[in-house]
């Protein structure tokens, strides 16, 4: 029988890459030849291609070889991803499949249900790996299944203390919910992807969806949606984090902007305790001009 042989897809974005590169580690630990798959605009930036015993890595061009700049059609840049994604995949599946290597399975994460379509077109399983919580996942399924109305007229930004009630799901606040579908979203391209993620989902007999969660953690998430069969796979993170020592978390990192964490580790440890705030914004964040006064008048005054 031959090596069980997947591949892995993930969007080019940090947040995607890390958390699949995790996953990967663990399908090569069970004997899986893993070959992971995204942009040569993703490979070009990071620090270090990541390497391992079991993993091969795949670039293809998705016509933006230096990357999306500012001012870039999104749409198209999408559209083009998409487009070529599926033209490498497929060359990849028809020349492994010529070499005695042939694919066993497709996972991908969110933002690319194209895939799937490839893997049926081929007769491949594929499943989704869904890089955010369960109860994320959860909100959209709900969004997209009755439930849009509801959120929107809940999700009252002025009215913090709004509850929402989702099925199988603890009351939600504003705060708790995905910018994404918040009623002032500015994102609507990026929730149409979502809405389409679902859709190819709710189309599968037996859709695959693993979940970067495990269950003691969001047990009642993991199954409020009885149409789906989620399973907790996480956490996705290196067993670095809980003070193990693991030669593949080292290998199996990669990071698309220049650091130096032991520079910034040293310039924490010569500040005085609690005397540095640390301000964080999402990839795509759009803030309000009020927000950008309000978040300066707060570091002007906390010094």
């Amino acid at each position: 029988m031959p090596q069980p042989h997947f591949i892995v897809l993930t969007y080019p974005a940090q947040g995607h890459i890390n958390p699949t590169l995790q996953f990967a580690k663990h399908l090569i630990r069970i004997g899986v030849r893993v070959t992971y798959i995204t942009s040569i605009s993703a490979s070009r930036r990071m620090t270090k291609v990541p390497t391992a015993e079991g993993l091969s890595f795949l670039p293809f061009s998705d016509g933006y070889d230096d990357g999306i700049k500012p001012g870039d059609d999104t749409d198209h840049y999408l559209s083009e991803f998409k487009r070529r994604g599926k033209d490498a995949i497929s060359e990849f599946i028809t020349s492994s499949e010529n070499e005695g290597k042939p694919i066993t399975c497709i996972v991908y994460s969110l933002l690319l249900h194209w895939a799937a379509e490839v893997a049926c077109k081929h007769h491949i399983p594929s499943a989704l790996l869904w890089i955010q919580p369960a109860t994320v996942f959860d909100i959209y399924y709900f969004y997209f299944n009755g439930y849009e109305s509801a959120i929107k007229a809940q999700a009252d930004e002025t009215n913090p203390k709004c509850s929402i009630k989702l099925p199988g799901l603890p009351p939600l606040f504003t705060r708790d919910l995905p910018s994404f579908v918040i009623a002032s979203t500015v994102y609507q391209s990026a929730l149409s992807l979502f809405q389409e993620q679902m859709d190819v989902l709710a189309e599968e007999p037996n859709a695959k969806i693993l979940i970067n969660t495990f269950d003691a953690l969001e047990h009642e998430a993991l199954n409020a949606i009885e149409k789906f069969k989620t399973v907790g796979i996480g956490p996705l993170v290196p067993s670095s984090f809980f003070n193990s020592k693991d030669a593949l978390d080292n290998s199996l990192r990669a990071d698309l902007f220049q650091s130096d964490s032991k520079n910034y580790i040293q310039w924490l440890d010569s500040k005085p305790k609690s005397a540095v705030v640390y301000v964080s914004f999402g990839s795509m964040a759009a803030l309000k001009k009020q927000q950008v006064e309000e978040i300066a008048r707060a570091l002007i005054s906390s010094r």
